[in-house]
């Protein structure tokens, strides 16, 4: 029965934290997110073991985390180079139906990767028929087409 109770307060706990933290979407995820979910799942998932019998070691651990995402939130909209610094900027990966590959390969994006977008987001059959091909800040490639081919 503690391990049920331990369940729902942390449960309870995480639901109030993330709707003081904002809300954001998977597909908006960055880096950070990630790593911010993992740490986190670190610390609750040590005080949902029934040998750890302090909750607010977790609870701190959670908002220690939590307040340090909005503060790089906070800091990303004051700067620009804080933003490009901890999110990256977007990546123009084709160009006018080029290949970028330098470009690419530093990005570890291959072309099978562009192609498939442009057919999910455009119904693009081939490289000529992308005009611009952009690696955006959270891992998405967006497409914009060739409207003359």
């Amino acid at each position: 029965m503690e391990a049920v109770l331990r369940a729902a307060v942390i449960y309870l706990f995480l639901m109030v934290v993330f709707r003081v933290g904002g809300r954001r979407t998977l597909a908006q995820m960055t880096a950070f997110d990630m790593i911010l979910l993992l740490l986190i799942s670190e610390a609750v998932s040590n005080a949902l073991a029934s040998g750890n019998p302090s909750l607010t070691h977790a609870f701190i651990l959670v908002v220690t985390l939590v307040l340090m995402e909005l503060g790089f939130a906070w800091l990303k909209g004051r700067s620009d180079v804080a933003s490009r610094l901890l999110d990256d900027v977007p990546l123009i990966l084709v160009e006018n139906g080029t290949p970028l590959t330098g470009r690419m390969d530093k990005a570890r994006v291959e072309e099978d990767d562009i192609l498939e977008a442009a057919r999910g987001l455009h119904g693009l059959e081939n490289m000529r028929q992308v005009k611009y091909a952009v690696l955006e800040r959270d891992g998405s490639i967006s497409v914009i087409p060739e409207s003359s081919r």
